[in-house]
């Protein structure tokens, strides 16, 4: 297959009629009266009449341009009939071809119908029968077309439905990749994104067939190549040995490959990618043109996906910013927040939370203490504090929600950030709040909070060991901690030193 089919191919994929548009007929046939005849008839019906004198004429045409119905006679010169049927079935998707053969030859028509012709016409044909047969097949050709589009429309619907509610990059590829492979019915399809720091396309998942032969799991793709063809046509649509060319791994039997472009904001991010290896498989112009919207609107979801995991590393890196300015206050602190975190995830684990949850808690943890930076008093000197200086400390919660309040995506960790100190019985503070009425994210921060700091360090008294500080928690479930989160913290903290023993990883301290 030359460059110049791969550009026919892609004028293909937009080449599937609509009911506005004037149906195209070729009649072939090696008697130039019958051509004329069938040609001003149909012309009148409104049909656009383009003829070619044989089979090897008739090609030539077809390639160069796009028929609704072609009208062939059975034997000619150079190509006959079922030559060119052959040829259509093979090369042209949803094009019907109509025979035409003499009374001694009906057997061999009724066989082209086998093979796939839509009909036959008996010479002396009448010309009215052949304005009856061509306006049926039209309607047959409208019908399969308008199916076509249906099921592209319901396909793109549900892929759009489910790209818009998510923003996970994982989830986007998982959900292109299960409607690719769906519609397209082939032995495999892939996905490569661009890596923005090398400019090379990288595989980021493949889905393949199960059915499919073994050796397709290792076929590779010579991705510098397929970029660089697709940059060029757009679509790239390549056949039997001419789709070999694409692959450094060849599997067995490969018969089509098409490949799409992935485009966002004026920018290639990837490729979306297709083949099979089944004998006579061929991408029809619905799953061509399907291909390639679904590649257009795959490249915003996942550039909109991209875009979000920016930011959302640009928020963590926030956080991490500001947890360790307050650190970087008091020594004595140091890696608090970082083993607050653990703690709190440990429990949120073994509550068994959802993920978006667990993200909440983790953010919260890390900030538990940003309002110890409104406290202007040393809260670490040696010995207890005063009690000015208590009640001065007892107004962190209440400074860190007034810090966080003007940053808007970090407003769903103040709850945690402003209750942490809420006690079970409603003897916490800043607000009393008693049982559940203080949230979960903050009485999981509570226990986690309190182990940390009895066995660290304070430059008032020696850290307590593991088990005194299990044993307070013990103590003081049902009073200062809610009994559920503190039994999962217990749970959660010797399994995790447990697994710290096997794994020979240093337990904190």
């Amino acid at each position: 297959m030359t460059q110049s089919s791969i550009k026919l191919n892609l004028v293909n994929i937009d080449s599937v009629p609509s009911s506005s548009e004037i149906s195209k007929i070729l009649v072939v046939d090696d008697e130039k009266v019958i051509r004329e005849i069938l040609a001003d008839f149909l012309t009148l019906e409104g049909f656009e009449v383009v003829t070619a004198p044989d089979g090897k004429a008739a090609v030539q045409v077809l390639k160069d341009n796009h028929f609704n119905m072609v009208i062939s006679d059975l034997k000619m010169p150079n190509m006959g009939g079922l030559e060119l049927l052959e040829y259509i079935q093979e090369n042209h998707d949803n094009l019907l071809t109509v025979i035409m053969t003499g009374f001694g030859t009906v057997e061999t028509a009724i066989e082209a119908m086998k093979k796939g012709a839509y009909d036959y016409i008996l010479k002396p044909f009448k010309v009215e029968e052949v304005v009856h047969i061509v306006h049926r097949g039209m309607e047959k050709q409208r019908l399969i077309s308008e199916n076509v589009r249906l099921k592209e429309i319901l396909s793109l619907h549900q892929l759009s439905e489910e790209l818009q509610s998510t923003l996970s990059l994982d989830e986007v590829i998982e959900s292109i990749l299960s409607a690719l492979i769906k519609n397209l019915k082939c032995d495999a399809v892939g996905l490569y994104l661009r890596t923005k720091s090398t400019g090379q396309f990288t595989l980021q998942r493949q889905y393949i067939d199960p059915q499919s032969s073994a050796d397709v799991m290792a076929a590779a793709l010579d991705i510098p190549l397929v970029v660089n063809e697709v940059k060029k046509n757009r679509f790239i649509l390549a056949q039997n040995e001419e789709a070999h060319r694409f692959f450094l791994v060849v599997p067995s039997n490969l018969s089509s490959l098409a490949v799409t472009p992935l485009v966002a904001r004026q920018e290639e991010i990837g490729v979306l990618t297709a083949f099979s290896c089944t004998n006579g498989f061929h991408f029809t112009i619905g799953q061509r043109k399907m291909m390639d919207i679904l590649g257009s609107r795959s490249a915003a979801a996942i550039d909109n996906a991209e875009l979000y995991g920016g930011l959302k590393q640009s928020f963590r890196q926030t956080i991490q910013a500001l947890a360790r300015a307050l650190e970087a206050m008091d020594t004595y602190t140091a890696g608090h927040s970082d083993r607050v975190t653990l703690y709190s995830r440990i429990v949120a684990k073994q509550l068994h939370v959802s993920e978006d949850d667990l993200e909440i808690i983790t953010q919260a943890a890390m900030l538990h203490d940003i309002g110890k930076l409104g406290c202007h008093t040393n809260l670490n000197k040696p010995g207890k504090l005063t009690d000015e200086e208590y009640e001065i400390f007892k107004q962190h919660p209440a400074y860190g929600k007034e810090i966080l309040e003007p940053i808007e995506f970090l407003n769903n960790v103040i709850p945690g950030v402003e209750y942490h100190h809420e006690r079970w019985d409603g003897k916490g503070y800043p607000t009393g709040l008693k049982g559940t009425e203080i949230p979960l994210v903050a009485r999981i921060l509570s226990v986690a909070d309190a182990y940390d700091a009895m066995t660290s360090d304070r430059a008032y008294r020696k850290a307590l060991t593991h088990a005194n500080a299990v044993d307070e928690i013990k103590k003081f479930s049902g009073y200062q901690f809610d009994p559920t989160t503190a039994e999962a913290f217990l749970e959660g903290i010797e399994a995790y030193r447990q697994d710290c023993v096997r794994r020979n990883i240093p337990i904190p301290k």
